[in-house]
C-alpha cells in the first residue's frame, strides 16, 4: 500500500504537462489502484471530481492552493489515471469507500474539502461519516441529495446499447462535455487534458456506470445511499461552508443550489451568471482568489 510517483504507461502526459505539472501516487484499494495527486505542505485539502471529469479539473485551484496547502486530489477507480477495472461495481457506495480508504491510509487529520459534480455525494458520503475531520467546505454545482429529474442529455444515456455505444465507443459523454458544460470555448490543450485519460472503450467504463448509478426510484441500489447521506448533512451544519454556483448549469441546475442553501442557510453563497457546470473552467479567474479569502477568513 506504498504510495508511488508512477505514472501508468497508457498515458503520457507529456502534452498537459504544461497544465498538470503535480506529483501523483498510488495506492491499492478494493478493485484496483487509486491514482492521487499530493502536492504541498502544510494543513490538509482534499478535493472531490465528478464525471466525467478527473483531477485534471482543479489544476486551478492545485496551483493557488499548494504552497500553503497540502493537497490531495485523488481520480475515482474507472477516473484518470486510476485504474479502469471492467468487472468494478462502481457504485456510489464503492467511490465512497475508496475515498475513505485513502484519507485513512493517509491520515491528514482534519481537511478541508472541495466537491464538484458526483463528487458532491461522494465527499460528503465520507464527510458524514467523519464529522470531526471537516473543518470547512466548498461546494461546486453538485448534490448530495436526491433529484426529481433528470436532464434528458443525460438519460439517453442511461438507454441500452446507445448508451454503450455513445459513452464508449463515441466517448460522448466525456467529448460533449468540453462544449456543453462551459460556456466559454475550451483551448485546445484544455480539452485534450479532459479527454486524455479516456482513450479508449476499456478507459471509458466508469462514465457509463457513473451515469447508470443516478438513482431515479427508490429500487435503484444507489437510492437509499443518497438519501442517507442526505439526512447526515446536518452533521455538518456549524462548518463554515461557501457555495460558488455556476449559474447557466443545464445539469445542476438552480434546485440544486436551492437545496444546499436550504440545509446550509449560513453558507456563503455566490452565483456566477454567465458560468456553467464546469465552473472552474468558466470563473476559475473569480473563484480561486474567493477560495483563498474564504480560506484564509476561516482560519
Amino acid at each position: 500500500m506504498t504510495p508511488s510517483s508512477d505514472v501508468p504507461m497508457a498515458y503520457d502526459l507529456t502534452p498537459i504537462r504544461h497544465l498538470y505539472p503535480f506529483h501523483t501516487a498510488r495506492l491499492a484499494v478494493p478493485g484496483g489502484m487509486l491514482s492521487y495527486v499530493d502536492e504541498g505542505s502544510g494543513p490538509p485539502m482534499v478535493m472531490v471530481h465528478g464525471n466525467p471529469t478527473w483531477s485534471f479539473y482543479f489544476r486551478h485551484l492545485i496551483a493557488a492552493l499548494s504552497p500553503h496547502y497540502r493537497v490531495i486530489v485523488p481520480d475515482h477507480l474507472g477516473c484518470g489515471l486510476s485504474d479502469k477495472p471492467q468487472d468494478y461495481p462502481y457504485r456510489l457506495a464503492n467511490h465512497v469507500e475508496n475515498l475513505t480508504h485513502l484519507l485513512k491510509h493517509l491520515n491528514l487529520g482534519p481537511v478541508d474539502l472541495i466537491v464538484h459534480d458526483w463528487g458532491g455525494a461522494i465527499g460528503m458520503g465520507w464527510a458524514t461519516q467523519h464529522p470531526d475531520l471537516v473543518r470547512r467546505l466548498v461546494v461546486l454545482n453538485t448534490s448530495a441529495f436526491l433529484s426529481p429529474r433528470l436532464p434528458l442529455r443525460i438519460a439517453v444515456c442511461r438507454t441500452p446499447l446507445f448508451g454503450d455505444l455513445a459513452l464508449r465507443g463515441l466517448n460522448a459523454f466525456a467529448g460533449m462535455a468540453t462544449f456543453m458544460a462551459v460556456e466559454r470555448p475550451m483551448a485546445a490543450d484544455v480539452r485534450q487534458g479532459y479527454l486524455l485519460p479516456y482513450n479508449t472503450w476499456h478507459n471509458r467504463i466508469a462514465q457509463l456506470r457513473f451515469v447508470q448509478d443516478i438513482p431515479m426510484q427508490p429500487s435503484h441500489p444507489t437510492w437509499a445511499v443518497v438519501d442517507g447521506i442526505d439526512r447526515e448533512l446536518r452533521r455538518l451544519r456549524g462548518k463554515p461552508m461557501q457555495i460558488l454556483w455556476g449559474g447557466k448549469d443545464w445539469c445542476f441546475s438552480d434546485y440544486f443550489l436551492a437545496g444546499w442553501l436550504e440545509r446550509f442557510p449560513e453558507a456563503q453563497a455566490t452565483r456566477f451568471d454567465h458560468a456553467g457546470h464546469y465552473v472552474l473552467e468558466d470563473a476559475h479567474a473569480e473563484i480561486v482568489p474567493r477560495v483563498v479569502r474564504f480560506l484564509g477568513a476561516a482560519e
